[in-house]
């Protein structure tokens, strides 16, 4: 699974305000950190998200199938929402109706809760994808993995006016059994992808498409993104490849859960 580079991301140059951040949030929180090994016993917080609310666990194995079905496609878009291209895509989805998963950033969902109600009005679904889009996630230890993913999950959710994120997809796919089985808890199933569209690296409109019709016979699931640049070629892209896969006889659809 691609890392977009290596490294922290895109996010990497904000990364250090980003844990003060985290920090103070999670310092707010009623959430504690876990111990013990990757894998054991399923973490578990000491609040959810909204509170008052309950959530029911999911698998904690990582998705990739459609609940469209043999012929489903998963649009999924990470790393926002952002001011200038989210929109876009939403324009586009709306124009040839189809539904994605939107995996945000929480620094980035705190910062534009417009759009995430947007997103949900819409009919899309939410997926955690960590406060600040650190790559090397698997490196990391237990404490630091469940404060990006659940205080991302409580910055999404308040963003939203509510709404649950859906699924967790770690940044760069730098899941850990750890993080899996967190996320599970918290009723976010794990999601990868089969399709690496590689849009982050702005190789072209003609490539995105191709890349996505040579790949998606492997599986479902294709990744675009909505932030870190310019993604221009991106949009351009869904506007190509969507009615073309109608045409085609595919039907989209959402992950798994």
């Amino acid at each position: 699974m691609a890392r977009h580079g290596g490294g922290r991301g895109w996010y990497g140059k904000v990364l250090g305000a980003a844990f003060g951040v985290t920090l103070l949030a999670a310092g707010a929180s009623m959430w504690t950190a876990q111990a013990g090994a990757a894998g054991g016993s399923s973490p578990k917080a000491t609040a959810s998200a909204t509170p008052g609310s309950e959530v029911e666990p999911v698998a904690v194995t990582i998705a990739h199938a459609s609940d469209a079905g043999a012929r489903g496609v998963n649009i999924t878009i990470d790393d926002g929402p952002d001011p200038v291209w989210t929109p876009q895509v939403l324009d586009v989805l709306r124009e040839y109706g189809v539904k994605a998963t939107f995996c945000m950033v929480g620094m980035q969902a705190q910062a534009h809760p417009d759009l995430v109600k947007k997103v949900v009005a819409a009919g899309h679904r939410l997926c955690d994808h960590s406060v600040s889009h650190d790559t090397t996630m698997d490196k990391q230890s237990e404490t630091y993995q469940k404060q990006q993913i659940l205080d991302a999950e409580r910055m999404i959710t308040e963003a939203s006016g509510g709404v649950r994120p859906m699924y967790y997809r770690a940044p760069g796919g730098a899941f850990t059994p750890y993080s899996r089985t967190l996320a599970a808890s918290h009723g976010m199933r794990p999601l990868g992808w089969n399709v690496d569209t590689e849009d982050f690296e702005q190789p072209g409109t003609d490539a995105i498409v191709a890349t996505v019709e040579r790949e998606l016979p492997g599986g479902p699931t294709v990744l675009f993104h909505d932030a870190g640049g310019d993604r221009s070629q991106t949009v351009e892209a869904l506007r190509r490849i969507l009615p073309r896969l109608k045409e085609q006889g595919y039907s989209f659809g959402f992950p798994v859960r």
